[in-house]
């Protein structure tokens, strides 16, 4: 969690002196990412956000690759299979329907409910409150709800979408909603890094056992801006 926010810093610093175009600050959800990546098995498929820094750090990728999309020299692939962990969520909320035909594959491919831990392999699908609101977002929740697949929505509820609270997006804590799909829906701190490890850890056995997707809304707060190209000043108590 140290180095994913001294990662943070630095490219913040490097943004500010126009060596990226852009970076998209995780200054406090770091529980949350971290807790949940460690959760995962080496055959589990990954589809994080723009912000999940610290994710795609716990899956190997290598920081300097991240911040080379953010400077507009990669495209976020980071050698996938290598990786297990695919970005395509600049545009927001591509991947809710990803994460869910990924897990269809797996559960055709016969990846799922065998009962061996080296084979049985679930995907989880990363995304903001923000992103809940959207199209592809909900698309996933009814595939992956139809089809059985063993897939782990994990919303990071960080309380604003770009310059919009989560209490106007959704009359409902955004947990509840799993329950209009057909599948379970949890809320946990997330800033217990702990606490987010063991709720995703049990989100991921009930996949890779074959019991279908999971919803998880971790609780947590954007301490700095959307991007380094906004002012929260704008929209919210300092």
């Amino acid at each position: 969690m140290a180095l994913v926010r001294r990662i943070d810093a630095e490219a913040i610093a490097l943004q500010r002196q126009g060596e990226l175009g852009l970076w998209p600050s995780s200054l406090g959800q770091e529980g949350a990412q971290i807790g949940a990546a460690f959760a995962l098995r080496s055959q589990d498929f990954v589809f994080p956000t723009y912000r999940e820094h610290g994710v795609t750090l716990t899956r190997g990728v290598d920081p300097l690759r991240v911040l080379a999309m953010y400077r507009g020299c990669e495209t976020g692939s980071w050698d996938v299979f290598e990786h297990k962990t695919y970005m395509s969520s600049i545009i927001i909320g591509t991947q809710g329907v990803q994460a869910a035909g990924y897990g269809m594959g797996l559960e055709r491919d016969g990846l799922v409910g065998s009962g061996d831990p080296e084979r049985d392999a679930a995907v989880v699908c990363f995304f903001g409150d923000g992103a809940s609101s959207q199209g592809d977002i909900n698309e996933g929740l009814i595939f992956a709800a139809s089809f059985n697949a063993p897939v782990v929505f994990f919303c990071s509820n960080n309380q604003w979408a770009i310059s919009e609270p989560s209490e106007r997006q959704s009359r409902a804590p955004l947990y509840r909603r799993a329950a209009g799909f057909g599948f379970p829906g949890v809320r946990v701190d997330g800033n217990d890094a702990l606490a987010v490890h063991a709720v995703t850890t049990a989100a991921l056995d009930r996949a890779r056992s074959g019991n279908g997707p999971t919803f998880i809304e971790a609780y947590t707060y954007r301490m700095g801006a959307h991007t380094t190209s906004d002012d929260p000043t704008k929209y919210r108590p300092r």
